[in-house]
């Protein structure tokens, strides 16, 4: 990808690779027996907790484009967002496995750059990478990180467990991720049609950085342990609030209310979303990509949650004959709909 400095991957081969890119890695979870350079890692789930596994595929040109993600953001987020998944369970990461296909277009310093966010996000969030694979692909990059977490089974939360008139709460705010994909795809199209203009992001940092370094809420679930609050159902919102609402309501047979009054948005997303003339709450219900974790609890556990910057409650479920409703401002109840992200689309 770049002219100077380059080292061609077949220079290494498939085993030179692996060796150059984990030689240095060091496990830190005593749940991690053994890692890279067997057959297979062996772990060992903590006495009295449960095992929980997730896998997320990345490719090139479907879930992110070279021409704007930054490599070590695209290792980094990778890991993310199946860390994102462990926590929707109410679980604790702890492992990874991580997979990658490149064609000849991308150099050893290119595969250094993207594993260095991967050895990042490691870093940040007390994971180890104790396996994966290396091959060649004809169609550009492919990223496969299956993540690996624990918690006692009582303390698992599926999407499952609503009950009516509890109380429908999510992390942090919305929409942004889907407004720092609305800024670098405008500016990619300026790039391509002005020859010589480069892109315009002053200004932009808040929905960028929720686009290209999204977090997973570990915080939340630790947060939540703290206040001794056991979520009856949770989800994490990656393809839109309504996606994940409608989810829940699946999975647990209920209904949901979700007050548009209520949806947690930063001004600066709020601003973006302005200037782009699209209406915040459609950012927030169809953008997806925030990675917060949405969840019910029960109307006992309110006072323990109540006040806390980091939760709002949005909603409540309801009966599972009355559907899913978004309550707009104007107090209308209009029926929710899914329209976020859909990769087969």
């Amino acid at each position: 990808m770049e002219k100077e400095n380059r080292t061609e991957l077949s220079e290494l081969g498939e085993f030179g690779l692996i060796k150059h890119l984990t030689d240095q890695i060091l496990l830190q979870n005593k749940s991690s027996v053994k890692g890279i350079g067997d057959d297979a890692a062996i772990l060992r789930a903590p006495e009295g907790q449960s095992i929980v596994v997730s896998t997320d595929l990345l490719v090139e040109g479907i879930h992110f484009d070279l021409s704007y993600v930054p490599l070590q953001h695209l290792g980094y987020k990778s890991v993310v967002v199946n860390l994102s998944d462990i926590c929707a369970m109410n679980a604790i990461p702890q492992q990874i496995t991580v997979s990658i296909a490149v064609s000849n277009r991308f150099s050893l310093e290119a595969i250094e750059t993207l594993y260095s966010g991967i050895y990042r996000a490691c870093e940040f969030y007390g994971v180890d990478l104790v396996g994966g694979d290396t091959s060649s692909s004809k169609s550009g990059l492919m990223i496969s990180v299956t993540a690996i977490g624990y918690a006692p089974e009582e303390k698992i939360a599926t999407r499952s467990g609503a009950r009516e008139s509890e109380l429908l709460v999510v992390s942090g705010d919305l929409g942004g991720a889907y407004l720092g994909l609305q800024v670098l795809e405008r500016e990619k199209k300026v790039f391509l049609e002005t020859k010589g203009v480069q892109p315009e992001l002053t200004g932009y940092d808040y929905v960028l950085e929720r686009q290209l370094k999204p977090e997973a809420r570990k915080d939340i679930v630790e947060l939540l342990a703290a206040l001794d609050v056991k979520p009856t159902s949770m989800i994490d919102v990656s393809d839109g609030l309504a996606s994940e609402i409608l989810h829940l309501a699946e999975q647990s047979d209920v209904g949901f209310d979700l007050y548009e009054e209520k949806i947690p948005m930063s001004p600066r997303t709020a601003e973006t979303a302005d200037e782009f003339n699209i209406i915040r709450t459609t950012c927030a219900l169809n953008g997806g990509e925030d990675y917060e974790l949405l969840f019910t609890i029960r109307q006992s556990d309110f006072d323990k949650i109540k006040g806390n910057p980091n939760l709002t409650v949005i909603g409540h479920a309801t009966h599972s004959a009355s559907g899913c409703r978004l309550i707009t401002l104007n107090g209308e109840p209009i029926v929710l709909r899914a329209q976020g992200w859909d990769s087969m689309k």
